[in-house]
């Protein structure tokens, strides 16, 4: 009688577990959002051998890694309103670094958010940035030479917006900073475009930021609340600067030059740019133009500070996740890892984005959801298609209509769902459309050829424009060409 009674009330507290599991809602999931400014697909886990990035490759192997992944505009604040609204550009504003704050930031609020951060703060979501996530280095609005002001370029997204400046004092100053405290602007550009510093990690203000994270983490992990936590790293954007044991992982002599040297066959110079970004970095021992490249000796010294800055950063996200692991976040986080567009390291005589070649429009993209397993997806896929994955991994719906489609079918290993392989992008009045096989591209320009036409089996590095060979494929990718034309060239 004991051991029936015994048996029964076993059962009885079995039952009672199972229905209280079921009636207890399941927590949703957390979003960690790294955005890294720069960062071209030069990663171990993308195949290039020689680079160092540990941290970055070890999240790849757990994530769906996409291996092409476009941006809709090759530069840093307009790359973001596209992520941030899931939108093609459809206004001149659109392609410049002011859009977030001249489309954006002093808008009230309505029924429609003005961002994917902001859907998810409305959805009981605690939201908290630190650093370049929008367009500005601390997500307010002010120029690079002005006191930090008080208006937030997204001033409905965040229920937090963080960033400490360390000895640099401002976002903007920090985001040029040099280790001595100085920085572009306070030098009047009379600086190298890279830079090796006997620092720390918190040398440089990417240390402070992954600092500023993981404190953060810390405190989200006793809230009783789905967190949105998002982390804008600098490098490796200019100026190339790291602290030296980044700089110490190469051997500078070992450290290949581009496969591009010259300018694409059969294309016009106006295409491409003439690296004023660059430039701008009055220092540098060498000033590149379309019609000078550098040497091959500087290209290994500026490839070199681009590699280091990549190491740094990947350092600073592996201290990011690993406190996401230490504090058991990570089985209920979705971790994102983006980044604004890509780079020409030398590409077709070009140091710098701002081309609509897939050296500055293709850049590095992982997602990692809770119980997923690592693998590489070969798709063509856009930035404009983060927003709705995200939202229909957190189990969200729409609140307005998106450009973009969700990824979340891609995110199944061995699933292949039916994809359109296409992606368009947007600068220097013209469009690209990016297919499986081709990059198909019109220019609303003067100069002559407006047309061309790369085909990545044979060219990967888009070296000869073969549009005039090849009318028939023209012909035949000038109607998909038109699904993306936005009419913001017209």
């Amino acid at each position: 009688m004991i051991k029936k009674t015994l048996y029964t009330s076993i059962a009885l507290l079995s039952l009672w577990w199972i229905l209280s599991s079921l009636l207890v809602k399941k927590q949703p999931p957390n979003v960690l959002f790294i955005c890294i400014d720069d960062l071209r697909p030069d990663l171990n886990c993308y195949g290039n051998a020689e680079i160092q990035s540990p941290n970055l490759d070890a999240l790849a192997g757990e994530s769906t890694l996409f291996t092409r992944h476009y941006v809709t505009q090759p530069t840093c604040g307009a790359s973001r309103y596209s992520l941030l609204t899931g939108q093609r550009p459809t206004r001149p504003v659109h392609l410049t670094n002011a859009a977030i704050e001249k489309e954006i930031s002093d808008k009230p609020r309505t029924n429609t958010p003005e961002s994917f951060v902001d859907h998810f703060r409305r959805n009981g979501y605690y939201t908290v940035g630190i650093g370049k996530i929008s367009h500005s280095a601390d997500g307010y609005v002010y120029g690079y030479q002005e006191p930090k002001s008080d208006k937030l370029e997204l001033p409905h997204s965040w229920d937090e917006m963080l960033f400490d400046p360390g000895k640099w004092k401002t976002g903007w100053n920090a985001f040029f900073a040099y280790a001595d405290g100085s920085n572009r602007q306070s030098r009047n550009g009379e600086v190298k475009p890279y830079e090796s510093a006997m620092v720390s990690d918190d040398g440089y203000p990417d240390g402070l930021s992954a600092q500023l994270a993981i404190t953060k983490l810390n405190e989200l992990a006793r809230k009783k609340q789905p967190f949105f936590l998002s982390v804008g790293f600098f490098k490796p954007h200019l100026p190339f600067n790291a602290p030296q044991k980044y700089w110490d992982l190469y051997d500078e002599s070992k450290i290949s030059i581009t496969p591009s040297p010259g300018l694409p066959e059969n294309a016009h110079p106006a295409s491409l740019q003439n690296s004023g970004e660059f430039n701008s970095y009055k220092a540098g021992e060498e000033h590149p133009s379309l019609e000078n490249p550098v040497s091959d000796a500087y290209a290994r010294k500026l490839r070199h500070g681009y590699y280091a800055s990549v190491s740094y950063t990947d350092a600073l996200v592996g201290k990011v996740l690993a406190e996401l692991k230490r504090l058991k976040l990570d089985k209920n986080t979705i971790v994102v890892v983006w980044g604004d567009h890509g780079w020409h390291l030398g590409d077709h005589r070009v140091w710098g984005k701002h081309t609509i070649f897939e050296r500055a429009v293709r850049s590095v993209l992982m997602v990692k959801a809770p119980n997923s397993a690592g693998q590489k997806r070969d798709e063509i896929v856009s930035s404009i298609d983060i927003y709705p994955t995200l939202l229909e991994l957190c189990s969200l719906k729409p609140a307005t209509e998106l450009d973009g489609k969700s990824l979340v079918g891609l995110l199944k290993k061995g699933k292949k769902p039916t994809w359109d392989n296409v992606a368009y992008s947007y600068y220097n009045r013209g469009i690209s459309v990016r297919t499986d096989r081709y990059r198909f591209t019109k220019y609303f320009r003067k100069q002559e050829p407006t047309v061309e036409l790369y085909d990545h089996t044979i060219d990967p590095n888009e070296n000869h424009n073969i549009a005039a060979d090849h009318p028939e494929v023209v012909e035949k990718l000038t109607p998909l060409w038109a699904k993306g034309n936005t009419g913001i060239f017209e």
